[in-house]
C-alpha cells in the first residue's frame, strides 16, 4: 500500500472511511493522524514478526535494556524515514489536498521520560534497530508524563501530562503475557535437608501487562520491542459483587494503589509514601521484565546455565539496579540453583551504566521503606552485603571505615551504586571525563578492586531524528556535497572538512539555518507574541532547570549586557535572541525561582525600546523533544555551561553541533571530546577546569563574596536580584541572591568574568561569516564521531558480546 502515491492515496482513503464512518473533507487532522498511523504499524507488522521468528530460529543473543525512561517524541516522523515511505506519503498527501507536516504534529509526546537518561535510551534502541542489533526497550507504561509546564504570571505551574488522553496507536497490549509482581507480606524459610526454600506469603499481588511498541530499523528489515508495563489490580471484576460492604472500600483503595504504579513518571518522593511508590515503581520494572526474560530464555534452553551466552541485560543508571537482586531470587527460588551458581550468572549477565556524579541522583533506600515492601529482595542484598564485606574484611582486617564506605547497606540505608558495581560484569560511564571521575574518584575504592570492570562509553545521539528528521534542508545540502552515505554511516560526515572553505557551501549552510531561524522566529511570534530578529545571534540554553546547569550565569550575561546598552544609548553589539526551555522540578524551589527570574527579566528587556530589539529573551514553555527539533536546527550557538566536572556527558551538545550551532561551554562532560573533535578555534571554552573544580570542594579556598567585593559588574547584578530593578512588590528572588553570597555550590560568580569574555568572543566571531560558516561545517563534520550507532556498536561488541543479524 505504500509502494506509490496511487496505491497509497486509494489505501489511505478506503481505511479512513473504514475507522471514522465519514469522508475526507468531513475529517480532522487527529483522524488523518491516526488512519495513517495504523496504516504504518500493520504495514511494519509482518517484519516485527519475522523480526522475533528469526531470533528464536537463529537463537541469537539478545540484549535488553531496562530503562524507567524512554523519552521517544513523536514516531510517525522517525518510522516514515526509516521505512524509506515518506516521500511517497508526502506526495500522496499533497495530491488529496492534506499536509503531513500537520498530520505528524497531532501525535502527542509520548511522556515516558525527562531529560537525557530517557532521549539516550530512545536514540539507542533507535541505533540497535538501524545496526541490526537484536536488543529490546523495557520500561513502563506512565498514564501521566513528568507534568505539562504552565506559566503563569512568570511562574512555572505544573498540570497533569495525560499524553494516552486518546490512547497510543503505536502500542499492541499482550494480555497473553501478564506477570504477576509481588509487594509486602512476609518470607517464610523452611529447612530442606542442606538445603533452604523461602515461601513469599500474604504479599500484595500486582498484575504486569505489556503494551508493546515497535523499533523499526533505517532501511532495513529489523523491527525490535520497546515493552512498557502497565499496573493494574490482580482482583477480576466479577469479584466486587462478592464483597461485603467493608471489604469492597479495601479493594478500591488497592485498586488505586496498584494502578498508581505506572501512573506518573517520578512522583513526589518528599514523603514517605512518595518513596515507596517510587521502590514499587523500580521493583515492577525489573520483576516483570526480568520473569519475561526468563521465561523466554527456558522457552528454548534447558540448562540455565548457559543464560549469560544467550542475554544481557543492561540496566539504565541505578533505576533498575533490583535487577541484580531479582535475578538471584528468581534463579534461587524459582529454578533452584544454590548461591554461587545463581550469582555467577547474575553478574555475568548484568551490566551498568552510571549517568552522574551528582550525589542526590545516587540512589539510597532506607531500610524501613524497602524491607516492609520487598522482604525477599531485602534478604537477598543483605547477603550480597554480607559476603562482600566478609571478602572485604578478609583483604583489609579492622579497615571498618573502608567496610563502610563500600558497603552496600550503611547507616540505615541501601546503596544502589554499590549493589550495583558488586553485581554486574561492567560498569561505564559515559563520557571520557566522567569516566575518569568514577575510578579516580566516586568508585575509586570498588575500582581497585576491580578495575576490569570499568570502561567507558560516551553518549551519542541517532542522527536520523536529529539531522535527517529534523533538518531536511541541512540533510539536502550535505548529501548534494558528499553524497548520501552517510545517513548511514555517519562518520562519513568527516567528509565535509575538505569543504569547510567552500564559499558555496558556506553559502547554502548560512541558507538553511536562516531558513530555519525563519521557521522558529514564525513559532514564536504566533506562541508568544515576541518578535525576534532572524539576522540576531539565536543563543539557545535548552535542558531541564537546575543550579549546576547554571541557567543563571546566562541570566546574568544577559543583565550584563542590558546594563550595558542601557547605559550607552549609541553602542552597536551585535543583536541577541536568547532562548531559554526547560522544566524545574516541581519541589525544586531554587529552580522555580530561576524560571521566574527568566520571566522577569524577559518581561523588562522585551519591552524597552530604548534598546532598540538589540535584546530579545524567550521562554520555550513545556519544553520537550518536539520543541527541540525545531529549536535546535535554528540555533547559532549552544548553551553548554554546566559547572565543570558536574555533567556526566551530555547529548544537546551534540545534537546542537550536528546541526551547525558552536558550542560555547566549559570544559565539562562531552565537551571535552568535542573540542578535542573540532579544535579550540572552534568551540568558544571558559570557566574553571574540572581539576581545579574538584580542588575547591576537596580543599576550600573560594569565597563567592571575594567575587561580589572585587567585580562591580556582579555586584551590580546582584544587587539587582534584590533592589527593586527588576523585583516587583510580589517577586521574591533572596533564594538565589542569598545561595550566591553565601555559598555558590556550582561557582556561578566564579566563572562570570571568563565567561562575559567568552561571549565577546562569540559576538566577535559571528561579524565574520565565512568564518563563522567555516566553524560551523566543522562542526557537523565531527558531530559523526558523537552518533549513538557508534556509542552502540562499542556497548554491542565490548560489553554485550552481541553479534547483528540481518533480517531476511
Amino acid at each position: 500500500m505504500f509502494h506509490d502515491k496511487e496505491t497509497f492515496k486509494k489505501a489511505y482513503l478506503e481505511r479512513l472511511i473504514s475507522m471514522h464512518g465519514k469522508g475526507l473533507e468531513e475529517t480532522t487532522p487527529a483522524d488523518q493522524y491516526y488512519t495513517l498511523g495504523m496504516m504504518v504499524r500493520e504495514y511494519v507488522s509482518r517484519n516485527w514478526i519475522a523480526t522475533n521468528n528469526q531470533y528464536q530460529v537463529k537463537d541469537t543473543k539478545q540484549v535488553y535494556y531496562l530503562s524507567l525512561e524512554f523519552l521517544l517524541g513523536k514516531l510517525l516522523k522517525s518510522y516514515l524515514i526509516n521505512l524509506n515511505i515518506r516521500t511517497v506519503c508526502e506526495e500522496g498527501f499533497q495530491e488529496l489536498g492534506l499536509d503531513l507536516e500537520k498530520i505528524e504534529a497531532e501525535e502527542p509526546d509520548a511522556g515516558l521520560g525527562n531529560g537525557g537518561l530517557g532521549r539516550l535510551a530512545a536514540d539507542f534502541l533507535d541505533s540497535m534497530a538501524a545496526l541490526h542489533y537484536p536488543g529490546h526497550g523495557m520500561g513502563i507504561r506512565y498514564r501521566y508524563g513528568l507534568f505539562e509546564q504552565k506559566i503563569i504570571d512568570g511562574y512555572q505551574v505544573e498540570i497533569p501530562d495525560y499524553w494516552l488522553r486518546e490512547g497510543n496507536v503505536w502500542e499492541v497490549r499482550k494480555s497473553d503475557k501478564t506477570v504477576e509482581v509481588r509487594f509486602g507480606g512476609e518470607v517464610i524459610t523452611k529447612e530442606m535437608g542442606d538445603t533452604l526454600s523461602f515461601d513469599h506469603v500474604k504479599y500484595e499481588p500486582v498484575l504486569a501487562v505489556p503494551y508493546d511498541m515497535p523499533v523499526i530499523g533505517y532501511h532495513n528489515k529489523t523491527v525490535n520491542s520497546l515493552r512498557l508495563w502497565n499496573a493494574e489490580s490482580a482482583i477480576k471484576d466479577y469479584d466486587f459483587d462478592h464483597m461485603h460492604n467493608r471489604h469492597y472500600h479495601q479493594m478500591i483503595e488497592y485498586k488505586k494503589s496498584t494502578e498508581s504504579i505506572s501512573e506518573f513518571l517520578y512522583p513526589d518522593d518528599s514523603t514517605f509514601d512518595g518513596k515507596r511508590l517510587r521502590l514499587k515503581q523500580q521493583y515492577f520494572l525489573v520483576s516483570a521484565s526480568l520473569q519475561t526474560i526468563l521465561a523466554r530464555y527456558k522457552r528454548q534452553h534447558e540448562d540455565i546455565a548457559h543464560m549469560p551466552e544467550k542475554i544481557a541485560i543492561h540496566t539504565n543508571d541505578t533505576h533498575p539496579v533490583l535487577a541484580i537482586p531479582e535475578l538471584m531470587r528468581l534463579l534461587m527460588d524459582q529454578e533452584g540453583l544454590g548461591w554461587e551458581e545463581a550469582w555467577d550468572i547474575t553478574t555475568k549477565t548484568i551490566s551498568y551504566t552510571n549517568h552522574t556524579i551528582l550525589s542526590e541522583a545516587l540512589e539510597c533506600w532506607a531500610i524501613e521503606v524497602m524491607a516492609p515492601l520487598l522482604p525477599r529482595i531485602f534478604m537477598i542484598i543483605e547477603e550480597i552485603n554480607e559476603r562482600y564485606c566478609q571478602k572485604l574484611w578478609d583483604q583489609y582486617p579492622g579497615e571498618w571505615e573502608k567496610i563502610r564506605r563500600m558497603a552496600i547497606i550503611s547507616d540505615g540505608y541501601v546503596r544502589m551504586a554499590p549493589l550495583a558495581i558488586i553485581g554486574c560484569h561492567s560498569v561505564n560511564g559515559v563520557s571520557a571525563l566522567h569516566s575518569t571521575i568514577l575510578v579516580e574518584d566516586l568508585m575509586k575504592e570498588f575500582y581497585e578492586e576491580e578495575p576490569d570492570k570499568f570502561n567507558n562509553k560516551t553518549n551519542g545521539i541517532t542522527h536520523r531524528r536529529w539531522l535527517i528528521g529534523a533538518n531536511p534542508g541541512l540533510t539536502n545540502v550535505i548529501t548534494d556535497v558528499i553524497g548520501a552515505g552517510w545517513k548511514s554511516s555517519p562518520s562519513q560526515l568527516k567528509r565535509l572538512i575538505s569543504y569547510k572553505n567552500d564559499a558555496a557551501l558556506q553559502q547554502s549552510v548560512a541558507k538553511v539555518k536562516l531558513e530555519n531561524k525563519e521557521k522558529l522566529a514564525a513559532l514564536i511570534w504566533r506562541d508568544y507574541g515576541i518578535k525576534v530578529d532572524t539576522s540576531s545571534i539565536f543563543d539557545v540554553h535548552i535542558k531541564r532547570i537546575h543550579a549546576y546547569k547554571r541557567q543563571l550565569l546566562n541570566v546574568f550575561h544577559i543583565m550584563n549586557l542590558y546594563k550595558r546598552v542601557k547605559e550607552n544609548p549609541d553602542i552597536s553589539i551585535t543583536p541577541r535572541t536568547f532562548i531559554f526551555g526547560g522544566k524545574a522540578a516541581p519541589g525544586y524551589h531554587l529552580a522555580k525561582s530561576i524560571v521566574k527570574l527568566i520571566h522577569t527579566i524577559a518581561e523588562v528587556i522585551n519591552h524597552d525600546p530604548s534598546i532598540r530589539d538589540q535584546i530579545k529573551v524567550v521562554f520555550i514553555r513545556n519544553y520537550g523533544v518536539s520543541h527541540a527539533e525545531s529549536i535546535i536546527p535554528a540555533a547559532d550557538v549552544s548553551e553548554q555551561i554546566s559547572t565543570a566536572s558536574k555533567e556526566a556527558s551530555g547529548t544537546g551538545n551534540m545534537k546542537f553541533m550536528m546541526n551547525g550551532a558552536l558550542t560555547i561551554g566549559t570544559l565539562d562532560g562531552a565537551n571535552i571530546e568535542i573540542a578535542q573533535k573540532v579544535g579550540d578555534d572552534h568551540i568558544f571554552l571558559f570557566g574553571l577546569r574540572p581539576d581545579e573544580v574538584l580542588d575547591y570542594y576537596q580543599h576550600g579556598g573560594y569565597h563567592a563574596r571575594d567575587m561580589y567585593n572585587r567585580d562591580k559588574r556582579i555586584r551590580v547584578i546582584l544587587d539587582q536580584l534584590m533592589n527593586g530593578t527588576f523585583v516587583k512588590e510580589d517577586v521574591d528572588f533572596k533564594s538565589i541572591y542569598y545561595s550566591l553570597i553565601d555559598y555558590d555550590e556550582y561557582f556561578v560568580l566564579k566563572d562570570f568574568p571568563s565567561y562575559v569574555d567568552a561571549q565577546q568572543t562569540v559576538e566577535q566571531s559571528y561579524q565574520h561569516t565565512a568564518s563563522w560558516y567555516e566553524k560551523s561545517i566543522v562542526n557537523i563534520a565531527h558531530s559523526g564521531a558523537f552518533s549513538s550507532d557508534q556509542t552502540i556498536s562499542r556497548y554491542a561488541k565490548e560489553i554485550w558480546d552481541l553479534e547483528p543479524l540481518r533480517v531476511q
